[in-house]
């Protein structure tokens, strides 16, 4: 039985990590650039999920669709792809493989159809599967988030509790190539239960590992409030990156506790101030057309990104409402004209990237056939 994947550059983290998890039990997943026989497998979030939408519905084979969207929205999802894989996937997937394959109907729990469906009945442990395998991938140290930020998809798909990867497991993975790069919520909460910090187990980890390390940088970020002088010693003897990556979204206090985000605009102020102190360079995340921001909030945020570009770079993208989450039914705020303006200048100036008028612009930034 010939199983393949469907290549998706902004899934290329979930194929190394379910390539792995498949191997195991006799499964390869062969990247292709559409629908191949006997079946493909489709990891979708929530913006380009309508792109790829026709295409599984027309497969002349069986497919099997898994990823944000999915979770989020299993039944949608169901009335075009045979089965869809309803969370977390390591678990799942060889299951439902296994029983198509025994000619089964894939009626396991975690997996949904036109007409069946059972939850799964455990998280995934990630000691139990390997990081990645023949498929290089980011070394994922953590899963779940106890914080509840309203438009993230995090906690609804992994839970608000956090589950960590051993540290043994950690530095095994991570020591198979000359860098390292780690995929977390939040890097700083590792070890922990994501409010109070191990700085601790952070440094054993580092300790553990024996070439570069690049931590709390792209594909993971931190939280300001975890930025601290501890944090930052630690980043400045242990890694190789110069550059730290935190969300503030927001400029103003009344918007972040809207967004239930548990920090505030001084903590956000302080992170950068503790990075220049540690010559270390900020990257701000921010999210603009939040749809309940006032025209002050706004010009708070807009004071905020200037202020924090004077010494930082700025990551900024529109307010997208994901399914599953508390501002899932919620409409984006239009900018302000001087927002616009400010945005496109700071961008002109090299300060600042992202997209803050199309917001899937950064999902669709390489073809879908450049596969491996």
């Amino acid at each position: 039985m010939q199983v393949n994947w469907r290549w998706i550059h902004a899934a290329r983290n979930s194929y190394a990590v379910l390539y792995a998890a498949c191997e195991r039990d006799g499964f390869l997943l062969q990247p292709v650039d559409r629908p191949a026989d006997d079946m493909t497998c489709y990891s979708l979030n929530s913006i380009n999920a309508p792109a790829y939408r026709d295409e599984i519905a027309a497969a002349g084979c069986l497919t099997i669709a898994g990823g944000p969207h999915a979770t989020a929205c299993p039944r949608e999802v169901a009335g075009y792809a045979d089965y869809v894989v309803v969370g977390e996937g390591e678990y799942t997937l060889p299951r439902l493989l296994e029983d198509l394959r025994n000619g089964g109907e894939g009626r396991i729990p975690g997996v949904m159809t036109g007409s069946f469906y059972e939850p799964a009945k455990s998280s995934v442990r990630l000691d139990a599967y390997p990081a990645f395998s023949g498929m290089k991938g980011y070394v994922e140290i953590t899963r779940g988030c106890p914080h509840a930020c309203g438009y993230c998809q995090t906690p609804q798909i992994f839970g608000h509790c956090m589950r960590h990867r051993s540290i043994d497991a950690v530095a095994r993975f991570a020591n198979r190539h000359g860098q390292s790069r780690f995929i977390s919520p939040n890097a700083f909460a590792y070890g922990s239960d994501g409010i109070h910090p191990r700085w601790d187990k952070i440094e054993h980890l580092f300790l553990q590992c024996r070439h570069q390390i690049f931590f709390g940088t792209f594909p993971s970020e931190v939280r300001p409030e975890f930025v601290s002088s501890e944090s930052l010693s630690l980043i400045t003897r242990y890694c190789a990156n110069t550059k730290l990556h935190f969300g503030a979204q927001s400029g103003s206090d009344t918007v972040l506790e809207k967004l239930h985000r548990g920090h505030t605009v001084a903590d956000v102020l302080s992170a950068v101030d503790l990075c220049l102190e540690y010559s270390l360079v900020p990257v701000v995340d921010f999210i603009v057309g939040l749809p309940f921001e006032s025209d002050e909030d706004q010009r708070a945020t807009l004071s905020l990104i200037n202020e924090v570009s004077r010494s930082g770079i700025i990551h900024v993208h529109r307010f997208i409402p994901l399914p599953g989450t508390p501002l899932a039914n919620a409409v984006a705020r239009d900018l302000l004209p001087e927002g616009e303006k400010q945005l496109g200048k700071l961008a002109l100036r090299g300060r600042l990237t992202g997209s803050w008028n199309d917001p899937a612009v950064r999902f669709f930034r390489r073809p879908s056939n450049d596969i491996p």
